[in-house]
């Protein structure tokens, strides 16, 4: 419901200038809605030319307006003999500090701060209504000059309209001040929800991994002996198809690991210390090697790669991008894959680059996000998980990840870290 205000114009009417159609509209149904007789213009060139045909009780002038704006309309009122006591009220978003000199220096009467309510604007109409005759009882003191940010301004306006105007801003910003303080309150509810809810997603997550992996490693296991003790009775297909049994349960094992390892990335407490990437780098190669990737690779790790980074989550970023690395090039003729450095404008960037099958960039927007493959399965096997992980924990480290590839001529990945 809207409250009505007793604001008496006699045979006056308020004139307000706004280019804005939509609100304009709005001006139009908040004055029938109050009977107030009214003309709205387009801009403050038009405002001028109506206010000298027929003195206005108030002006109401939108800022930004093409042809004159709200602070050249609001001084031509203010240098106008027969106009200069008509109340202006300069609509604004008072982004800058400049917006309440410029105002003072065009002479406003008063500030509302966009988006206003109604309700307000109708208040503020009626408190200057109401004092519409200070000026003439306290008289008008002279121009001052003041210095604000380096610039020399010139201001129109006598003292009670300064201290009126400055109360109008004070006033919105208390307002702007107690919804700034509510919407923080309703941020922290939402954070305790949010931290409630994760703490919840991390407990499902365990849970749905240990039900899964227990009927999985049972899968498995009876599919590892029944290849055992009846594999030379089974012939070549029924080989081949516990063959695919054993490796899609592993791929299952495989995506339940990465799943956990992402759930936990966001979470997980980040312990810093001098980590020795190269020699991590080199670790992690022989491990993969020996377990995936017995082929002859050309392998080079830059030394003396040293951060300061939590140790766990630099291992996981790294076997990450260096099996990437090594199963993606693994079907080239010459595969090689290279750990390294570079320096621009003094940061440290890091990169991991392969010669393999590569991608379309332009496929590649998504890459980051989890299950995004831009291979199949019948390619290359994952999950689509890894990725994803590895950029939260570089972020975790204030750092960042991109990359560059093009099919069947390798991928490089770069990151930096925030030492």
């Amino acid at each position: 419901m809207n409250p009505t205000f007793n604001i008496s114009i006699g045979d006056g009417y308020i004139l307000a200038a706004e280019d804005s159609m939509v609100q304009a509209k709005k001006l139009i149904h908040l004055f029938e809605l109050h009977k107030l007789k009214h003309k709205i213009v387009k801009n403050g060139a038009e405002g001028l030319e109506e206010a000298k045909k027929e003195k206005p009780v108030i002006v109401i002038s939108d800022i930004v307006m093409p042809v004159m704006d709200g602070y050249e309309f609001c001084a031509k009122i203010k240098a106008d003999a027969n106009l200069k006591d008509v109340p202006v009220v300069l609509l604004t978003s008072l982004s800058d500090p400049l917006d309440i000199i410029k105002g003072l220096q065009a002479g406003a009467d008063n500030f509302i701060t966009k988006p206003y309510e109604e309700a307000f604007l109708m208040a503020r109409i009626n408190y200057l209504l109401a004092n519409k005759n200070y000026r003439k009882m306290g008289g008008v003191d002279p121009g001052i000059d003041i210095v604000f940010q380096k610039q020399r301004f010139h201001i129109n306006s006598d003292k009670k309209q300064i201290l009126d105007l400055l109360l109008s801003v004070y006033e919105a910003a208390v307002s702007r001040n107690s919804q700034l303080i509510e919407v923080q309150k309703q941020l922290q509810v939402l954070n305790e929800n949010l931290q409630s809810a994760n703490e919840e997603l991390e407990s499902f997550a365990h849970t749905v991994s240990h039900d899964l992996r227990s009927p999985l490693n049972g899968i498995k296991g009876f599919a590892d002996l029944l290849q055992l003790d009846y594999g030379n009775s089974l012939g070549p297909d029924g080989n081949e198809y516990i063959d695919f049994i054993i490796k899609s349960a592993q791929n299952m094992g495989q995506l339940i690991d990465d799943l956990l390892q992402f759930s936990r990335s966001s979470r997980a407490e980040i312990a810093p210390e001098n980590v020795d990437l190269s020699t991590m780098a080199n670790e992690i190669i022989s491990d993969l090697r020996i377990a995936n990737f017995p082929g002859k690779y050309q392998i080079e790790i830059e030394d003396g790669l040293v951060v300061f980074a939590d140790p766990k989550m630099m291992r996981v970023v790294l076997t990450n991008l260096l099996s990437n690395a090594l199963k993606y090039s693994q079907k080239a003729a010459n595969p090689e894959v290279t750990f390294a450095s570079i320096t621009q404008n003094n940061q440290k960037i890091y990169y991991v680059r392969d010669n393999g099958a590569g991608f379309d960039m332009m496929k590649a927007d998504a890459l980051f996000k989890p299950f995004i493959r831009l291979h199949s399965n019948s390619e290359f096997q994952g999950t689509g998980v890894g990725l994803s992980t590895v950029k939260r924990m570089i972020e975790r480290h204030n750092g960042s990840i991109w990359f560059e590839s093009e099919p069947q001529k390798g991928a490089i990945f770069f990151f930096t870290l925030s030492n």
